[in-house]
């Protein structure tokens, strides 16, 4: 087979050969090692863009705020899934990765979503306050009669405010990154009281959301840069299972309370 008749697979990413490797069409060594952070990298690497100073700070911001919430199921399961098989790390971070869904690390994407979706719904973006709490109100409104809740209101601890909230937008604003979803996203937090007939504070995945649209994230990729912060976290928790362990006694809690009862009578 001639090399004008062998398969191409084109590629933006990475490539390497004999004596040198290239990402993002720089040199691994001598462009990006030592000179490029993680935070900077993993950007370039979803969007094939550099990010700005601005865009970065921003974006680590966002993934700091999301690297760990505690024990969350996330973390357990990735700590039993250590216990069961130390031997494969990999196995334990996938767990803990897989359980990012809809109830646990899925509101930034939920968010962005929504936003980005009524956002695209407008001829023009408001330029007033006012003008933003009027769509705002009424996607809130359409929500609420379609019987579906509004993705980043509401957190099951942080019931009067979630703390990263206001440092994302303050970063936002300082680094000129607060764009059309965050002002919608605020303008949600002044006026859906007036449609649910309760005040729920901003959370901070939806923030998250939110700000990484505004920094050029694609709507499909939210998630993904939630599980890179998390990924963190997750490694954290593992790192601690090793030096102080207590899976086991968390498997041990439920497997020596467990109680059978008849399924009929259940």
């Amino acid at each position: 087979m001639s090399t004008d008749d062998r398969p191409r697979f084109p590629t933006s990413l990475g490539t390497s050969d004999l004596t040198s490797m290239s990402l993002l069409g720089q040199d691994v060594t001598e462009d990006l090692m030592g000179k490029v952070s993680f935070g900077e990298l993993a950007y370039w690497l979803l969007t094939t863009r550099r990010p700005s100073a601005e865009q970065g700070r921003v974006f680590e911001a966002v993934l700091i705020g999301l690297a760990d919430h505690g024990f969350t199921p996330t973390a357990i399961a990735a700590r039993l899934t250590w216990l069961s098989a130390p031997d494969a790390i990999q196995g334990a971070l996938a767990a803990g990765l897989l359980g990012g869904g809809s109830r646990y690390l899925g509101v930034t994407e939920d968010t962005g979503r929504f936003l980005g979706d009524v956002l695209d719904g407008l001829d023009a973006h408001p330029t007033t306050d006012a003008g933003w709490d009027e769509v705002a109100e009424a996607a809130v409104r359409r929500q609420r009669e379609a019987g579906r809740f509004v993705p980043g209101l509401g957190h099951p601890v942080h019931k009067q405010g979630d703390p990263r909230t206001p440092v994302i937008l303050r970063i936002a604003r300082e680094e000129g990154q607060h764009g059309p979803h965050l002002a919608l996203f605020e303008a949600i937090g002044r006026t859906h009281e007036r449609v649910l007939g309760k005040r729920l504070p901003l959370n901070g995945a939806g923030v998250s959301g939110a700000a990484l649209a505004d920094v050029g994230i694609p709507c499909e990729l939210l998630r993904g840069a939630v599980l890179l912060a998390r990924c963190a976290g997750l490694l954290g928790h593992i790192a601690e299972e090793i030096r102080t362990p207590i899976a086991n006694d968390m498997y041990l809690s439920i497997d020596r309370n467990a109680v059978y009862v008849d399924p009929d009578q259940a």
